[in-house]
């Protein structure tokens, strides 16, 4: 149970998995998109000249980018760490009334004879 007077807020909590590959296929396809305008483009446009060059590279090189693109995920935000002596009460609390419904169960430390110490050694 945690302590803390502070209620989570809807708007940090992390995008949802679906929705994340959605936006993860999206920027996929459109990276392969921009890849075939690069293939048309390194052949329609004449004369050829440097840009050709440009073209070929981006067609070459955008399939690896747009993987990667794809397996990163938006979700890379490190947890919050948490402190687990502030879940802890500091004092215990007070017994609850006979009257309040509430069952209480304590545990005792039952001492038997093989727990004692032998006086003889």
């Amino acid at each position: 149970m945690k302590s803390s007077s502070r209620a989570p807020s809807a708007t940090s909590l992390p995008r949802a998995p679906r929705d994340d590959a959605g936006a993860r296929s999206r920027r996929y396809l459109i990276t392969m998109g921009i890849r075939i305008l690069c293939f048309v483009l390194m052949v329609v446009v004449t004369p050829y000249g440097w840009y050709t060059w440009v073209f070929g590279i981006g067609a070459v090189l955008l399939p690896y980018i747009a993987v990667v693109m794809a397996n990163v995920s938006q979700n890379v935000r490190p947890p919050d760490a948490e402190r687990p002596e502030l879940a802890i009460p500091a004092t215990p609390h007070d017994a609850p009334k006979p009257d309040s419904g509430i069952l209480r169960v304590e545990e005792t430390r039952v001492v038997t004879a093989a727990d004692e110490p032998d006086e003889r050694e």
